[in-house]
């Protein structure tokens, strides 16, 4: 009897029909969850790690004073640091590079930091046109950050219980 049954089986699709009938239950009857990019984001959680920042001080002085933690720490090396000693006995960089084709955003940079300049920003939609663009110089840091530097305040008050 059992050659039989998986005789007409075979004949009669039964199994493609049943499939069949699984997928058009899914098709038809279930909302869709894709998200059309351009236009909806998903939600990023505080913690996401895009693109990198220099932050400052509310007076407007940057916040590095070229300690070189995250040159020494970055396991892709991607981060280049230069500093020069200031007439008050402080240091400040001179060159703050990150070759952003080398940098792997683990967040070991900003974990390191020991006066918070260096961040991970929420920004991930961003290209480069051309080869020497991969190189982020201070300017362009600092820039990042001055952009974004209320959304980033916000994300390390709401991270600080955790820190």
């Amino acid at each position: 009897m059992r050659p039989l049954n998986d005789y007409l089986n075979s004949f009669l699709f039964t199994e493609l029909l049943r499939g069949l009938r699984l997928t058009a239950r899914h098709m038809f009857l279930r909302r869709s969850i894709t998200l059309e990019f351009p236009e909806e984001r998903a939600p990023k959680s505080p913690r996401f790690r895009g693109h990198l920042a220099l932050r400052r001080y509310p007076n407007g002085e940057e916040r590095c004073i070229a300690c070189k933690l995250c040159e020494a720490v970055c396991p892709a090396l991607a981060i280049t640091i230069d500093s020069h000693q200031r007439a008050d006995g402080t240091r400040r960089t001179t060159r703050y590079d990150i070759d952003m084709f080398k940098c792997i955003y683990c967040g070991f940079c900003e974990e390191s930091c020991p006066v918070d300049s260096i961040v991970l920003t929420r920004l991930d939609t961003y290209h480069m046109e051309s080869r020497h663009e991969r190189i982020a110089d201070k300017q362009k840091l600092l820039a990042m950050g001055d952009k974004y530097e209320s959304q980033l305040a916000a994300d390390r008050a709401a991270d600080a219980p955790y820190r």
